[in-house]
């Protein structure tokens, strides 16, 4: 049986875009961000593509979801996958929950399944997060 792995490292973020879904000045309201990561550790990506719908139920509350394109590595292996993440915020920071998209792994991460997340605080530079995987095959003993 398959053996997961975890893995973990930091993260920045980059070139954050939002705008309105709707009214803007409305109380709940929806918007659109789109944003660049740079994964550093056991996920090696340059830069991401993330997009976001956030729902803002108060001024700096509310919750999220979004789907991230992430191309480079994993612990050495090259391809890419889909993770898609659910958080909520206030106005301390993010708490982030992600599982990759199945079937999304592409190269040396066919077959790759996982999941992990990120708390981040806000006036971070850099988010740590964990991420727990499976490629679906035997360690080499």
């Amino acid at each position: 049986m398959p053996t997961p792995v975890e893995t973990g490292g930091r993260f920045t973020f980059a070139n954050w875009q939002e705008s309105p879904v709707g009214a803007a000045d409305a109380v709940p309201r929806l918007a659109h961000a789109h944003v660049n990561n740079a994964f550093t550790g056991g996920i090696a990506a340059a830069e991401t593509a993330c997009d976001y719908t956030i729902a803002y139920i108060g001024e700096n509350l509310g919750s999220y979801s979004g789907m991230e394109l992430v191309s480079g590595g994993l612990d050495g292996r090259k391809g890419s996958f889909v993770l898609e993440e659910r958080g909520t915020f206030d106005a301390g920071g993010t708490v982030c929950r992600f599982e990759v998209v199945p079937g999304s792994g592409t190269g040396d991460l066919v077959g790759l399944t996982g999941s992990g997340g990120f708390t981040y605080r806000h006036g971070d530079t850099s988010v740590a997060y964990t991420f727990v995987y499976d490629l679906g095959e035997e360690p080499s003993r």
